[in-house]
């Protein structure tokens, strides 16, 4: 009896040193040396290495007419050199050439915009920019899918949504580190407010830029105002998918909105269409881009 006794308060006491070793184990964040351990005494901790990197050393861009600076250089055509994302042009100063270089940029940046490319078509963009392994993609669609040639043809908020994800879920499978520029799309109705000042731009817009916004340009009666309020409406809640989608990949920011609250100008918009934006247009693109990219913390 006293033997088995003894046994028994040894046995209590190996599973009492157990619990206690645990306890002290979670307690210094699972190092079992504890704060008196002669092994890590005096060593500082090691700094963890920012999720965010904001100096990337590759860009590669995809989206729409916009990041392909149409309109920006001659009338119904590209001019991807002023491109905010890519472009060479030193008045645009674009995203590229201040994080790169203007030799970095040349080699290690890739435009994949196009011209009316609605987010459907960004998954095939992005397996294309998947293949040059960039640091950085930047992401500028979603005009066009609120421009089509009615406000009943826009794109639902649901198929926006199914076509970001799976354009994202293509760079993620490939390129887990990544980072993500997500720009907001452009407030329409003010490019519509600016532009209709121009006779020349309602000529331009004739030919079939926006119709869903800019047809019939100078009417204002319940209707019309009716049909753009609705095309606006359709561009806010793509720009509430843009922000959610990327608020859950924690390599990607949004801009905040910012692209969207610009207050666009005419020294802002293209002179051909009034509509696009302009060289100048483009460089405050670039900005808006470097700011958020290289801000210590994202925009919520």
């Amino acid at each position: 009896m006293r033997n088995r006794g003894r046994r028994s308060w040894a046995a209590l006491a190996t599973v009492a040193a157990v619990l206690l070793g645990g306890a002290g184990c979670d307690a210094v964040g699972g190092d079992a040396s504890g704060p008196h351990s002669t092994g890590t005494k005096g060593r500082p901790s090691p700094k963890p290495t920012p999720v965010w990197d904001r100096s990337p050393a590759s860009l590669a861009a995809v989206g729409d007419s916009i990041t392909r600076g149409f309109d920006a250089c001659a009338v119904l055509s590209d001019c991807p050199e002023v491109s905010w994302a890519t472009g060479s042009d030193a008045d645009v100063d674009s995203l590229a050439v201040r994080l790169l270089g203007p030799v970095g940029a040349a080699e290690r940046s890739w435009n994949y915009a196009a011209t009316g490319a609605r987010m459907a078509d960004l998954p095939e963009q992005m397996e294309r920019a998947v293949a040059r392994k960039p640091e950085l993609v930047t992401v500028m669609v979603g005009a066009n899918d609120a421009c089509r040639a009615s406000a009943s043809a826009m794109t639902s908020v649901a198929d926006f949504r199914a076509d970001l994800e799976d354009a994202m879920a293509t760079l993620r499978q490939a390129l887990p580190k990544t980072q993500v520029y997500m720009s907001s799309v452009p407030n329409l109705k003010r490019l519509w407010s600016q532009g209709r000042t121009s006779a020349l731009g309602k000529q331009v817009w004739k030919l079939g830029i926006c119709p869903s916004m800019l047809s019939d340009a100078d009417v204002v009666d319940a209707t019309a105002t009716k049909r753009r309020d609705r095309v606006q409406a359709r561009v806010e809640a793509y720009n509430a998918v843009l922000k959610d989608v990327c608020a859950k990949d924690r390599r990607c920011r949004f801009d905040g909105g910012a692209v969207f609250d610009y207050r666009f100008g005419t020294a802002q918009l293209s002179h051909w269409d009034w509509f696009h934006p302009s060289k100048n247009g483009q460089a405050q693109l670039a900005a808006i881009a470097y700011r958020t990219i290289t801000a210590r913390r994202a925009v919520s």
